[in-house]
């Protein structure tokens, strides 16, 4: 499927983006660029490839779940910048 300036003004509308009119032609040839480069991926076979999660061979230490003490509500509250009672003070969000 080629690339036009409609497909352009497409996909800068789904991403909320503006473009001005004279970079529009050189957005058009770079979509065009990497969706022809997507499709010499696809070329590739991939049947004997298992899926990755990440390039390197890495693994996730995980560590056991035990329940320890928590941090004491005076603790918690030190360096608290305001607070009111057991609890840290805020300032509203809403007007």
């Amino acid at each position: 499927m080629p690339v036009t300036k409609e497909t352009v003004d497409h996909v800068a509308k789904l991403a909320r983006l503006e473009f001005p009119e004279e970079k529009k032609a050189k957005l058009t040839e770079q979509l065009g660029n990497i969706l022809d480069y997507v499709s010499k991926l696809n070329e590739l076979k991939t049947d004997d490839v298992a899926p990755l999660t990440h390039t390197l061979d890495l693994e996730t230490p995980y560590r056991e779940d035990a329940v320890k003490p928590s941090l004491g509500l005076e603790d918690a509250l030190a360096n608290a910048p305001a607070k009111e009672g057991p609890y840290f003070k805020v300032p509203p969000i809403i007007e």
